[in-house]
């Protein structure tokens, strides 16, 4: 099975994951990045400062990005 890392970057903030995820296919690799986002949500939207972004990124066994979710404030005037 392939195996993933977790990658969380917030404004200077990068952090990986030391210890790969298996998952048995890309599907359900993004089904559970998805869950694991869905969970934090809440936390980050309250924390977050305005122009700045969040990014969850799944990255493969060369530590190459997969996937990712980002959430960005902008201010808009």
């Amino acid at each position: 099975m392939p195996l993933y890392f977790f990658r969380i970057r917030n404004g200077r903030y990068s952090g990986c994951a030391d210890q790969a995820t298996e998952f048995a296919n890309r599907d359900a690799a993004w089904k559970e990045m998805t869950s694991v986002c869905a969970d934090m949500t809440a936390g980050i939207a309250r924390k977050l400062q305005e122009n700045s972004e969040w990014q969850m990124e799944l990255l493969d066994e060369a530590k190459e990005p997969v996937f990712r979710i980002r959430i960005v404030a902008e201010t808009l005037d």
